[in-house]
């Protein structure tokens, strides 16, 4: 039987996950950042972007980008997460950390998505980089 969290307490554990996240990013090698991940052609600096655009994409956004993907939300998630991994660095870095204390909610998602995402995405990272990263109960 899994914890349940409250709406507070799930939120605190998204802030502490995207801190963290933002703290391994920080210690990665230039390199490093073009590794390949386990989600499909995405390197690390796509599944980074990936994160740190969820909370800031609005629903005008979404619209324009699920119509320019031609109606597939796959390629819609896809084809911004790629664009936006084309960024620099330090630009996706600061993104990740301004997501901290963010309570937004991309277009279409539950207050359950930001949690998977970062938990499940943070192993991506994690993995891609020969890094660990405990999970938490």
């Amino acid at each position: 039987m899994g914890v349940v969290l409250g709406t507070e307490e799930r939120w605190q554990v998204i802030d502490g996950e995207r801190a963290g996240l933002a703290a391994l990013l920080q210690e990665l090698r230039p390199e490093e950042w073009d590794r390949p991940t386990q989600c499909g052609d995405w390197r690390v600096r796509d599944v980074a972007a990936h994160l740190a655009l969820a909370p800031h994409i609005t629903y005008g956004t979404a619209v324009r980008e699920f119509v320019r993907a031609r109606g597939s939300t796959d390629r819609m998630i896809h084809d911004t997460a790629v664009r936006a991994g084309r960024r620099p660095v330090e630009e996706i870095l600061a993104d990740i950390r301004a997501t901290v204390g963010s309570r937004r909610l991309a277009p279409g998602t539950t207050r359950r998505e930001p949690l998977l995402d970062i938990l499940v995405h943070g192993q991506d990272i994690a993995l891609a980089v020969g890094r660990a990263r405990v999970m938490p109960v």
